[in-house]
This record gives structure tokens, sequence and C-alpha cells, in this order.
């Protein structure tokens, strides 16, 4: 690779690290061509790009881009795959998935919400964040509760009167 086609692809990750709130960085290494067919297949259906990358590549887009990344830098060894998102958890949802099947993909590192998660140890944590969409479901069902509890409260007195009013006049009879 000649010094212009890497500068085309450190232009072309940083592009998209600006783009993307969200990325993964994995090992992918130790899988077959089927088994990494397989995986981009499934990201794809996801909508999780996914790429294999240089390191150094990778760490002077970074550093050319407007995000801090600095904490990604010490795990840009190795064999180094990059996964994007719009959802901050669907890369960890897929890596669980697939390796029900092995041990591969390991998480390196990840970017979510401009936070920084370093190690395989946060793939739980991270496969549970809520996606933007997930929070305001919960925040529209919060706030729609207490006008529910609202109108039954004043519904409620109502159906009292009328219950006593009706025993009142049974008694009478």
């Amino acid at each position: 690779m000649n010094k212009q086609e890497k500068n085309q692809a450190i232009e072309a990750l940083t592009v998209e690290l600006e783009n993307n709130p969200n990325f993964y960085l994995a090992d992918i290494s130790n899988l077959n061509a089927e088994q990494t067919y397989k995986l981009r297949a499934a990201a794809h259906k996801k909508s999780i790009g996914l790429k294999v990358v240089k390191n150094t590549l990778l760490r002077k887009a970074m550093e050319r881009a407007t995000g801090d990344y600095e904490g990604l830098y010490g795990v840009l060894k190795g064999n180094t795959s990059i996964m994007f998102s719009e959802t901050g958890n669907a890369p960890a949802r897929l890596i669980k998935e697939y390796r029900k099947k092995g041990d591969r993909p390991l998480l390196k590192g990840a970017y979510v919400g401009e936070s920084i998660y370093l190690g395989d140890a946060n793939i739980d944590f991270l496969e549970n964040i809520k996606s933007k969409e997930e929070l305001l479901g919960e925040l529209i069902g919060l706030l729609q509760s207490p006008a529910k509890n609202v109108i039954s409260a004043l519904q409620s007195p109502g159906r009292n009167l009328a219950g006593i009013l009706q025993t009142l006049a049974e008694k009478g009879e």
C-alpha cells in the first residue's frame, strides 16, 4: 500500500468514525473464511458495518477525528476489526450471539455514547445498554402512567357514589 492509498484509507476511516456514534473493536482472528463470511452476513442483516482494519491506520484516523478516542489506543494490537452501528448494543448482541458457536469474536474495546469500554468483560454490560428508541418508549410509558392514575382516581369516586346510592336504594325497598 503506497502513501496515497494509506491517506485515502485514513480519510475514509476518519469519516466513518465521525459519522457513527458507536463502534466496537473486536478480534476475529482464528475464524476461517466461512465463519468470517457468516459473521459479515449476520452483521449486515443487523445494519452493522464490519471491516478489518490496520491498527496504525485506525489510530491515525482516530487522531484526526473529532472524538476523544485516546483510551482505545492501547487495544490496537493484533488483528482488529471494527463494527459500526447506529445503536450502542447491536454489536454486543451480535458478538454474544455469534460466540455461542465458538470463542470469537472477542471484544477489545468499544466507543458507545462518547464513553469508552475496554475488554471483553464489558460485553454483558454493553449488551444491556438501551437504545435511544427504547429509552424514549420507557419515558413515554412513565409519563403516561401518572395521567392514567389521575383519570382512574377521578372516575373512581363516581363509581363508589353510584354503588352507595344503589345499596341505599335497595335497603329502602
